[in-house]
Order: C-alpha cells, then sequence, then structure tokens
C-alpha cells in the first residue's frame, strides 16, 4: 500500500519549568492510505503530543525541535501557516479527546461545521447547508434538518461525539486522527461510533490514526499496533502479532492487567510506580524501574530495535541475540499476582444490608414566567433491589439512564420522591437531617472524577480529617481531643489509612494538584474508608483510569472488601470490570431495571433484549468467529416523556404490539435471575423476587 503519513525522528518539547519536558522524544512511524494504525500506551506517554505535533497545534508552550511529518512526500514543519489551514480540515482532520471542550458553545452546530465547509470549499449557502444536513445524517443524527440548528449542549455524550466526526468528515481528510474517540461512552453508543468510522473508512478509503488505551477497541479497529511509553514507541506490530504474541515487557504487563472472569479469585497484575519524568535525559531503558524482566545492563545501556518479523520490531535488550529470554521469565511476585483469600469472617447475615423498594426520583421541569411545572424528569422510575453485606452488586446500563442518581438518592444527598430505602433495616427516607448524620458514617460514595471531589486548597490529611471531624468519628474511636497526644494519635490513624490503600504516610502534606490520577482516586478511596462504612457506593470509580492504574483499584477495592467485609454499589459501563468484581448486576434502562440476577446468569445467558445488546457491543481482545453485534436503533429517549408501555420498545428488534401499550411485568426466569419483557411468561414473585 501507498505511504500516506511519514513521522521521522520526531522530538516535540514543553518549555515548563526550568528543565523542557520531551514529550515525544525521536519516534518514527508510517500510515499507508486506507490503514488503520493504532497508537497505544498510557496516560502522559506522549500520545495525544504526537497528534497535536502531525496537526501542528501544539499549546504555546510546546515546540517541535527536530524530524519531519511528511504527508505524500511534503513535509508539513516546513509549511507556512496559511498553508498549513489548508491542510487542516481537508487532507488531515482530528476528533479530539473531549468534544464538549471542543465544540464552541456560543455556535450552532450548522455554524461549526459551515467552518470547515467554508475554508475549504466555494459553495453557495444552500448547498452548504444541505451538505451539513447529510454529514449529520451520515454520522446517525436522527432529525439532522432540525437539530443541525442546535447548540453542543443540546446533545447528549454520544451524540457531540457523532457531531465531532461530522465535522471531522466534513473536508472529505485522506486521514483522520482520532483522540480516545471512544474513551467516556457507553458501549453501546461506543459500537455505534467505531462501526461508522468503518464505515466511512471504506467508502472513502480513508486512513485513520486512533489514540486509545482501550485494548478491546484496538483489537476491533486496527490492522497495525504501535506501543508508546514515556515519549518513544516501545513495539511496532501487525494486529494478529500483537494480540497473540506481545513482546515487549510492557506490552505484556499490560494485557497481565486486564480484568476479566477467570481472574475472579486472583488480584490483578499490576505495573507498579508510574510513568517517568520526561524532563530527566535517559541513560537506559525507561521501562526498567517498572519491568518485571530487568537485566543489569538495562539501567545504563538503552535499547535498541529487534526485528521478530518483517513488521513486528520491539526496542528492549531481551531480544539481543545474546540475550537468552528463557532465563529471564517474568518475575509475578514484581507485578502483584497474589491470590484474593476471601474473609470469610464476615458472614453474610440473614437480612439484607441494603434494601431499595420502588424507589422514584422525578425532577420537575418549570417553564414561563411563574415557573410552573410542566412535567417531570423521571430520573429514577420504580428501582428495586437489595445488597447483602460483603457483597458488590453492579449497576449497568447507559449514560442518563439514572445510575448516578440511584447512588445520590440512597445516600439521600438527592430527595427520592417515592420510595423505600432501608439500611440494616432503618428506613432513610423519613430520617431528619440530624438522625442521618448520625449513621451517615455507615455509607459512603467514590465519586467518578477524584479531582473535582478533592479540594484543591486543603492538604491531604485536612481532607481526610474533616470527614472525621464532620461525622464525630473521633467519639467513634474513642480518641480524647484534649489530651496533649491526641492529634498524634489521630496522625497515625490516617497514616495507617494512607498504608492501607497503598499510599505512603508521608503524602498527607500533598496537595491533591501533586498526585496522578489513579493516586487521587486512592485518596478518594481513603476519604470513603476514613468514617468506617459498611457500604460504598462507587460511581464510574475506573473510568477515566488507565489499565495498569484501574488494576490497581480493583485490586485495591477487592481486597478491602476480603478484609473489611464492605459491600459495594458499583455504578459503570465497564462490563470486563463487572465480571471480576461484581457478585449481582442490575441492568439499567431509562430510569428502571430491565434485568437482575446473580453475575453468571445475566453474563452468560441476558434475556432482556437490551442486556443482549449492551453485552453484544463489548469489544472483545479475542476474536469471536459467532459474535454478532446486535446495533440499536436511535439514541436513549428524553426521560421527560419516555415511550408508553415498554421504555425499550422503539428500539427493540423483537418489538410486539403489547409492548407499545403496557409496562412489561416481572419474569422470574430463576430463584436469582429476573426480567421485565413480555417475551417471557410472567410468574409469581417470591420472597426471593420481591426487590426485582
Amino acid at each position: 500500500m501507498k505511504t500516506l503519513l511519514e513521522i521521522d525522528h520526531l522530538q516535540t518539547v514543553l518549555h515548563t519549568g526550568n528543565t523542557p519536558v520531551r514529550a515525544v522524544d525521536g519516534i518514527n512511524l508510517q500510515i499507508s492510505t486506507g490503514e488503520t494504525f493504532a497508537l497505544l500506551g498510557e496516560s502522559g506517554c506522549g500520545k495525544s503530543m504526537t497528534a497535536l505535533s502531525i496537526m501542528r497545534l501544539l499549546p504555546d508552550v510546546g515546540e517541535i525541535v527536530a524530524g519531519h511529518i511528511k504527508i505524500d512526500g511534503k513535509d508539513l514543519l516546513r509549511l507556512p501557516e496559511s498553508e498549513m489551514r489548508r491542510i487542516r480540515g481537508k487532507r488531515i482532520s482530528m476528533i479530539f479527546q473531549e468534544p464538549m471542550l471542543s465544540l464552541n458553545p456560543v455556535l450552532t452546530i450548522a455554524e461549526q461545521i459551515g467552518e470547515v465547509l467554508g475554508q475549504h470549499f466555494n459553495l453557495s449557502y444552500q448547498t452548504a447547508q444541505t451538505r451539513i444536513q447529510q454529514l449529520l445524517e451520515q454520522v446517525g443524527i436522527p432529525d439532522a434538518s432540525r437539530r443541525m440548528h442546535e447548540y453542543p449542549f443540546q446533545f447528549s455524550g454520544g451524540m457531540k461525539q457523532r457531531v465531532m466526526i461530522a465535522m471531522a468528515l466534513a473536508g472529505e481528510p485522506e486521514l483522520l486522527i482520532a483522540d480516545e474517540p471512544t474513551t467516556a461512552l457507553d458501549v453501546t453508543i461506543q459500537a455505534q461510533v467505531l462501526d461508522l468510522m468503518r464505515q466511512i473508512q471504506q467508502r472513502n478509503h480513508m486512513a485513520i490514526l486512533l489514540i486509545t488505551h482501550d485494548l478491546g477497541v484496538v483489537a476491533e479497529m486496527a490492522q497495525r499496533v504501535a506501543v508508546m511509553y514515556a515519549g518513544e514507541i516501545v513495539e511496532q506490530a501487525p494486529h494478529n502479532d500483537f494480540f497473540t504474541h506481545p513482546a515487549h515487557p510492557y506490552s505484556r504487563q499490560l494485557f497481565a492487567s486486564l480484568p476479566a472472569k477467570k481472574k475472579r479469585d486472583q488480584a490483578l497484575n499490576v505495573i507498579q510506580g508510574n510513568v517517568p519524568s520526561l524532563s530527566q535525559r535517559f541513560n537506559g531503558c525507561r521501562f526498567v524501574d517498572r519491568c518485571n524482566q530487568a537485566l543489569s545492563h538495562c539501567h545504563d545501556t538503552i535499547p535498541q530495535w529487534h526485528a521478530l518479523s518483517d513488521q513486528h520490531q520491539v526496542r528492549c535488550h531481551l531480544f539481543a541475540p545474546e540475550t537468552d529470554i528463557s532465563a529471564h521469565s517474568p518475575n509475578n511476585n514484581a507485578t502483584g499476582k497474589t491470590k484474593h483469600t476471601a474473609a470469610m469472617a464476615f458472614a453474610v447475615a440473614d437480612s439484607p444490608l441494603l434494601q431499595v423498594f420502588d424507589l422514584k426520583v422525578h425532577f420537575p421541569v418549570r417553564k414561563g414566567l411563574f415557573k410552573r411545572t410542566a412535567g417531570y424528569v423521571k430520573a429514577v422510575d420504580g428501582v428495586s433491589f437489595q445488597i447483602a453485606a460483603g457483597k458488590t452488586l453492579a449497576l449497568v446500563g447507559e449514560s442518563g439512564c439514572g445510575k448516578t442518581t440511584i447512588g445520590k438518592s440512597i445516600l439521600q444527598l438527592i430527595k427520592p420522591t417515592a420510595g423505600s430505602v432501608r439500611f440494616k433495616q432503618q428506613e432513610l427516607v423519613s430520617l431528619k437531617r440530624t438522625q442521618l448524620q448520625q449513621i451517615r458514617s455507615q455509607f459512603q460514595i467514590i465519586f467518578q472524577d477524584p479531582y473535582s471531589s478533592l479540594n484543591p486548597r486543603m492538604r491531604i490529611i485536612e481532607i481526610l480529617r474533616e470527614g472525621m471531624d464532620a461525622l464525630g468519628i473521633d467519639k467513634v474511636n474513642h480518641l480524647t481531643f484534649d489530651q496533649p497526644d491526641s492529634s498524634c494519635t489521630l496522625e497515625k490513624e490516617i497514616d495507617a489509612l494512607l498504608q492501607r490503600v497503598g499510599l505512603p504516610a508521608e503524602v498527607k502534606w500533598r496537595y491533591p494538584h501533586e498526585f496522578s490520577g489513579g493516586q487521587r482516586q486512592r485518596i478518594a478511596i481513603a476519604r470513603a474508608l476514613a468514617v468506617n462504612p459498611d457500604l460504598l457506593i462507587c460511581d464510574e470509580p475506573t473510568s477515566a483510569l488507565d489499565v495498569s492504574v484501574q488494576a490497581q483499584i480493583l485490586n485495591l477495592l477487592k481486597s478491602l472488601q476480603n478484609n473489611l467485609g464492605l459491600a459495594f454499589l458499583f455504578i459503570t459501563h465497564n462490563i470486563a470490570v463487572v465480571e471480576y468484581l461484581a457478585d449481582e448486576i442490575a441492568v439499567m434502562y431509562l430510569g428502571r431495571i430491565v434485568e437482575r440476577g446473580h453475575i453468571d446468569e445475566v453474563l452468560d445467558s441476558p434475556r432482556h433484549p437490551y442486556t443482549q445488546a449492551l453485552l453484544s457491543s463489548v469489544p472483545q481482545i479475542q476474536a469471536d468467529a459467532n459474535r454478532q453485534v446486535i446495533h440499536l436503533k436511535g439514541d436513549l429517549p428524553s426521560p421527560i416523556a419516555p415511550p408508553q408501555g415498554c421504555h425499550f420498545h422503539p428500539r427493540c428488534p423483537h418489538v410486539m404490539p403489547i409492548c407499545r401499550e403496557s409496562y412489561p411485568s416481572v419474569s422470574a426466569l430463576s430463584a436469582t435471575h429476573s426480567t421485565h419483557c413480555f417475551l417471557y411468561q410472567p410468574e409469581p414473585i417470591s420472597k426471593n423476587h420481591e426487590y426485582s
């Protein structure tokens, strides 16, 4: 195939502080016409900075100091800015990682796409409007003729991502750079976006540079893969070679860090440490401090490229001709692979720890001068479930289905409209604020974004102590603060708490911005544990984390559950995490639970059409010839005006006339497995299904 993009010894530095940061340090790669090339690696390794270098859209502190970036032999780094503007959006387009930050909030979608068309084509107004509508229809935006005149805030996350794709495709580019295009998307929307990119690629013979840390997405999309670490590429290989025989220790450890059902009874492998600072000069291998196969000369000798086949290359001393690979097998102890031992001392009580029955949370929609109530957003509409002590219930579903609202309403952070929430047989909904505060230490929440939920002006010791002081945890621990050594005793408890979540005690004097994403998530977990809870509500705690950091957090949560007997309500859309961590699973759709059961029952034999579509959309690393992805029509309906009858019927491939008339009652498929669907015969509800 013809080479479209060629990068030769590219070096990009960021002039921050006293020492320049070498974000991209001498990388080489080639992308052919019509090919999907995946750039894989952890956050901070230089993937996005590579993309911005290609587009010449570096931040003010960024500078390309060496190398060449050629498209069809033309060096982009030698072009004036006026010429580069004609290439951006026309020959090379980019889908940015966060569409909400990339779309102009004060311009309509039509105006923003129109800017691209006006830059590269000489079209009349009417022709441009027709082209904009065609682009939006091409990416699956329903009612495009009307919605093209709306603003970005009126679109869901998946819809905004489609708008970004439409804008990137408006100039009919030869190369599309997709920077984490599916990171924040649900699996059903992710499947639609990936399928859309494949269709457009085949139709236009377009090349794609796919930047991601999701191995499942890479397995489904890429023909070739490059693994990037600390500013340089350490392995390049065709798709099949990489996924059957990953060579570099970093690549192998990434695969070992992935959660899966077969690993449920053991700790996940963990890549210890963090990506090294790119402001330093490296004298040896950049991965040496985290490698479980490091040799003595890895510390002081820079590894060279070694060819394993015609197209599979790796930068590692292990593959030098003089090295005996068999003598340097991975040291599993270095990666933290240990058995999880269940703490049977925490016996499950006869009665559940948490019982939720017919929970409803409706938000009023007010309109007009006098703010009269014109309707209700039915965020949660009759949800029932229970969680036993020491167990994990996973709550899964698309964004906007009400998962987070359930978590907050259980904690009474949002007041339920109706229903019952019983914790240790005590009704929470009717409690007064002072009564609720007395027991609030027994149930806590870990928020999705730890950086937003940690006060940036407080040190870690102050953050941890704030919750303990507010809930009187000193009284629970029988500490007397009027004694001279009381603060010292509390400080020792905080030290022990930080060590429990895998952080050294000395970090208590730092601020949140001084930590990585995984470390901040550990601090958020430590804050929740500081008040000795029995129930933790985990709201997408690993959604924005790299594979290796995710493994650390999952190991920590599982260890805490085994050692302390904690119960978890785990809110997520990552099915692999659910397989590894959960005992039971509840699938939500538009404010209601449509299927619930033991983890093996639901994942191995899903019954509700929505559950089947959800699970079929999960990217698979191992190819399955029998796998069929169920593509759902349209988007999640508005909770302001949910469809009559079964909420799923407008998108259901098995819809029947009765589905449009009434909502299905519960159908018991086994003692622990139930669903709401007319495809199955309703059965009398036993005691086990009282909360289904």
